[in-house]
């Protein structure tokens, strides 16, 4: 067998593993040990995102990365550089590498300068894995310091999987069962100083924290960073929602602190109520914009005349529009919507 043909298989069997329903870690696994069929490897960063606020939820960095997770975050959002996720995410283009992205100038880049290199790590490949419109996470995937880097034939195939393991992203939002009941969950609150260093917590924001993937190498989950972080960047409080092992969802707000805090940064983390997480679980069961649009206007209680009429659409459409609704969430009537989504 040729290394093409190789390489072809190998592609053929990361496409079917992002179709068979595995959870995350299993899916990272099985991702990273794909493409290193397909392509040398040596480090690898794979995130996932909110499709909203393009912030990460968890994060899972192989050494050398890992020691330096905090400068990557600092980067990520502090620091003016090329390849940034969010600027991939939005990109017509999801995939870049450094020596792309640099013209083969790497020390224009004070990612490479200041993080990589002192790393041993030269060129790398960012793909924001997006589907349907929604980036779902990121990968960043490295090679040794050395003058050859990612070539467009690799390139091109990140590019062709990046989708299929976006998908594989979005339905292990749906993998879990009903979300355990929460009325005995407080919000609960931390604060970190101007480097991120926990200066103080609740017992309710340690026990929310706990559900979440831990990070290597960082005493808090990577989303906890990724919303503090984001305060340099954002104008308004930045906001993220993370689905936990248990099927929960919880809401990370951070803000600065004024008064004798200042500099400091507080970071409010929340159980989610079910209408707040509307629309990132309608777009993990794959529905269109226009779909998405009347399965929120159902869930407001609307009658299909009032749809057409918020909508501009006849009633045959809005009918069309809802058998798709009700065949891709796995429900027979509207009160079945509702209760898939809200619990009602």
């Amino acid at each position: 067998m040729s290394p093409a043909s190789g390489a072809g298989r190998a592609e053929q069997e990361l496409v079917r593993l992002c179709h068979s329903g595995l959870d995350l870690p299993a899916l990272r696994t099985g991702v990273l040990r794909s493409l290193r069929r397909i392509m040398p490897v040596d480090a690898a960063f794979f995130a996932t995102a909110d499709p909203e606020t393009l912030l990460f939820t968890s994060g899972y960095s192989e050494e050398p990365l890992a020691a330096a997770t905090a400068l990557f975050l600092d980067n990520e959002f502090r620091d003016a550089d090329v390849n940034k996720f969010t600027t991939l995410a939005t990109a017509s283009t999801h995939v870049s590498s450094l020596d792309a992205a640099t013209r083969g100038d790497r020390w224009s880049s004070g990612r490479y300068r200041d993080i990589m290199r002192p790393a041993g790590l030269g060129d790398e490949l960012r793909v924001a894995l997006t589907t349907g419109g929604d980036c779902w996470g990121f990968l960043c995937l490295h090679r040794t310091d050395h003058p050859l880097g990612f070539s467009p034939v690799e390139a091109a195939l990140v590019a062709r999987v990046g989708p299929h393991i976006a998908h594989a992203l979005r339905q292990t939002v749906l993998l879990h069962g009903p979300a355990p009941a929460a009325d005995d969950l407080r919000p609960g609150v931390l604060v970190l100083a101007e480097d991120l260093t926990v200066v103080a917590a609740t017992p309710e924001a340690d026990a929310l924290l706990a559900q979440l993937e831990p990070a290597r190498h960082l005493p808090l989950p990577t989303a906890v960073y990724a919303v503090a972080a984001a305060l340099s960047r954002d104008s308004a409080a930045p906001t993220t929602r993370v689905h936990a092992a248990s099927g929960r969802w919880l809401a990370l707000h951070a803000s600065r602190l004024d008064g004798a805090g200042a500099g400091r940064v507080a970071v409010v983390v929340e159980p989610c109520a079910p209408r707040a997480t509307v629309a990132i679980r309608l777009a993990a069961y794959g529905l269109s914009r226009r779909e998405a649009e009347v399965a929120r206007l159902v869930l407001r209680g609307s009658s299909t005349r009032a749809i057409c009429a918020a909508l501009h659409i006849s009633p045959h459409t809005v009918q069309d529009h809802l058998k798709n609704v009700f065949d891709k969430l796995g429900v027979r009537s509207r009160r079945d919507l509702v209760g898939l989504m809200l619990g009602g």
